[in-house]
């Protein structure tokens, strides 16, 4: 990547009295946070994110703060860009940490791997410094892109939520202030005080589906279909989502029979719900027992294990077994489901980055809670 200072956007850089407005809820004392984590790559989101924080630490006190890069080893320059971003965050006055990710690189699945590796790293770096959260500088053009790009994989309500604004993720609070700020405004913060930023040349690379979605956005703009107008698609489907969860787990509850190695449910209390609650209670069900070793449950197979199997075998009354997400299912004759954790797989079966934490599962249709 290159050191650029870009061209004129158009569009008005933020205020620091905006700055304060999205930022000051996580790094304000009053927050609550224990200390921050800032993920910057060197782009300009992430570089206005860094700098705006220093010029807010300079006006009022601020919970502590790391400049956090991830090194993904991926270019010939990564470790030197790293350490453009040190320089740069030295003359902000904050301390930084580069991060390499030096574990063997996946020959498919690249790009997920190196989502997944990149805020394990910065959650790991937040919990060794004793801070709560890792912050991001995700833009609403990230979130209109997110959602467009689950649509194409028949995503479901959750799904549509694209990235929330705030998250746990291993262990920490992943936050993303600028969900709500348009990527051009960051770029004319940069622009207006001078500050360097790199452009990533992967953001052109047509091989790339969020870099051919950003070819397209324009012209669904000119439709009407603005990325405004996706992130409040996205921010109803959160609503939707947490009231469809909320109903799943008082469901799940009423429907407990007994806990020990694994947990048993009257499945005809889950099934006389509709579909969109069956499907959110087992998979709580699955999460809850799988725990650690919990991996990403896909939408079509969710729907086809619970909504097409379980229901038939309930309906006649007959078992039935399967495992999926990490649990072992079993419907008895008599009704009781039981589901317990799955037996260890055999080392090399199960990719680590098909794992989920023990968290609201990515179950239905949604794809890692990152751009």
């Amino acid at each position: 990547m290159t050191s650029v200072t870009g061209k004129d956007t158009g569009a008005p850089p933020l205020t620091l009295a905006e700055a304060a407005s999205f930022l000051g809820p996580f790094l304000f004392p009053s927050s609550g946070a224990a200390g921050v984590v800032l993920a910057v790559s060197g782009g300009p989101d992430s570089v206005a994110l860094m700098r705006l924080a220093a010029r807010l630490g300079a006006t009022c006190p601020l919970v502590p703060v790391v400049v956090g890069t991830v090194d993904h080893q991926l270019r010939p320059r990564s470790a030197q860009e790293a350490e453009e971003v040190r320089a740069w965050a030295e003359d902000c006055g904050l301390p930084h940490r580069a991060l390499g990710w030096d574990e063997p690189k996946p020959r498919t699945g690249l790009q997920e791997a190196a989502r997944e590796a990149r805020y394990r790293l910065l959650a790991g770096l937040a919990r060794d410094i004793g801070a709560s959260h890792v912050l991001t500088a995700h833009t609403l053009d990230d979130q209109a892109e997110t959602v467009l790009m689950r649509l194409t994989r028949g995503t479901g309500v959750a799904g549509l939520g694209g990235m929330r604004e705030v998250s746990e993720r291993h262990g920490v609070i992943l936050a993303r202030p600028f969900l709500v700020v348009r990527k051009a405004r960051l770029v004319a913060t940069c622009q207006e005080e001078g500050w360097p930023y790199f452009e990533d040349p992967s953001n052109t690379d047509l091989q790339f589906e969020r870099t051919r979605w950003r070819r397209i956005m324009p012209l669904l703009e000119a439709e009407g279909l603005t990325a405004e107008r996706l992130a409040a698609v996205a921010r109803r489907a959160q609503s939707a989502e947490d009231a469809l969860m909320a109903r799943a787990g008082q469901v799940m509850e009423a429907a407990r029979l007994s806990t020990g190695p694994g947990l048993a449910l009257d499945a005809r209390t889950l099934a006389a719900e509709p579909d969109a609650i069956l499907l959110r209670a087992i998979a709580c069900a699955i999460v809850a027992v799988a725990g650690s070793q919990a991996r990403r449950l896909r939408l079509e197979r969710l729907e086809r294990r619970v909504l097409g199997d379980l229901r038939g075998a309930l309906a006649r009354g007959v078992s039935l077994g399967f495992t999926l997400g990490g649990a072992v299912v079993r419907l008895r004759g008599d009704g009781r489901l039981v589901l317990s954790p799955e037996p260890p797989r055999r080392r090399g079966r199960a990719s680590s980055i098909n794992r989920v934490a023990a968290a609201p599962p990515h179950s239905l249709g949604k794809a890692p809670d990152d751009a």
